[in-house]
């Protein structure tokens, strides 16, 4: 059936940006994000919204209007912002995402802050492994911050490694990328080891939200911990003697997670909490002299 003019995806009447705008906010958005859209749109910087609005008035090209509809209809309709976009600040930094990966969200800050404390403002070589990098942002984020710091960051993912070397390259940050099961293809030790792994548990209500995400890179088997056991149990013979492990993990997973180290060993085990209050990193110290540990040459 035909679109009749005024239609909520006819763009003939959408002839200026004010008028793209009260469509959006008509249609449900938030201005924020119509906003970000109408600029993606326009191909302009997404800081431009004081631009927009000293510019309300003026003419919008059919195809712009046309694109800003339709990004609009793809939100409306559950796409994240974020994959819209093409970009996720996080941390400082804006990060290329897309279907391939997840996007960065602020409480994973929490792991890069914590992280932060363990590494030393001074220059100096400390060694950093990021497990399951996606995007890169942890990574990426602690290069940024301790730039002489060694960090390497590995994925499962094929797919998600070529976003995380884009992101690198782009930011023009040095940090190594290699595909790896978790520490499977991993060899020397390391200062610190961080990783934001998949939590969720495996039909988990929540996931319906998130099902433009991909799938592995979120669900851990009936109680969200698989991963989280694997890697509290491979990373002991790649932390140097004093190291730290640290785990982002689910709003109600940090006891699970602290019994975890302590059975395996780690000292010091404490969490720390989100924006929201949420304790959302869980960490411990593998104890100098510890089983396993060995210093790579």
């Amino acid at each position: 059936m035909a679109e009749t003019a005024g239609s909520p995806n006819d763009s003939s009447n959408l002839d200026d940006i004010e008028k793209a705008l009260r469509h959006a906010l008509n249609s449900g958005l938030a201005r924020l994000d119509a906003q970000h859209l109408l600029l993606h749109s326009m191909g302009r910087p997404l800081t431009d919204r004081a631009w927009l609005t000293s510019h309300a008035h003026d003419g919008l090209t059919p195809e712009t209007a046309q694109r800003f509809i339709a990004l609009c209809t793809r939100l409306s309709q559950g796409e994240p912002l974020a994959y819209l976009l093409g970009q996720q600040e996080f941390f400082g930094l804006t990060l290329a995402v897309d279907p391939r990966v997840l996007i960065p969200r602020p409480d994973t800050e929490t792991l890069v802050n914590w992280a932060l404390t363990l590494l030393p403002a001074a220059p100096g070589s400390a060694k950093v492994l990021d497990l399951g990098t996606g995007s890169g942002a942890v990574a990426l984020a602690l290069k940024h911050v301790r730039p002489t710091c060694e960090v390497l960051a590995t994925d499962a993912s094929e797919q998600a490694l070529c976003v995380a070397r884009a992101n690198a390259l782009s930011l023009g940050l040095d940090v190594r990328m290699m595909a790896s099961c978790w520490l499977e293809g991993v060899s020397g030790v390391f200062d610190l080891i961080v990783s934001n792994p998949p939590y969720v548990r495996a039909g988990d209500p929540h996931l319906d939200a998130l099902g433009n995400e991909p799938l592995q890179a979120l669900t851990a088997g009936a109680d969200g911990l698989d991963d989280l056991r694997q890697i509290i149990a491979q990373a002991p013979p790649h932390l140097a003697a004093g190291g730290w492990l640290l785990l982002e993990h689910g709003y109600d997973q940090a006891g699970a997670v602290s019994l975890l180290l302590q059975q395996g060993g780690y000292e010091a085990v404490s969490s720390r909490p989100d924006l929201a209050g949420i304790l959302r990193c869980t960490g411990g110290r593998w104890p100098a002299g510890g089983k396993g540990t060995e210093r790579a040459g």
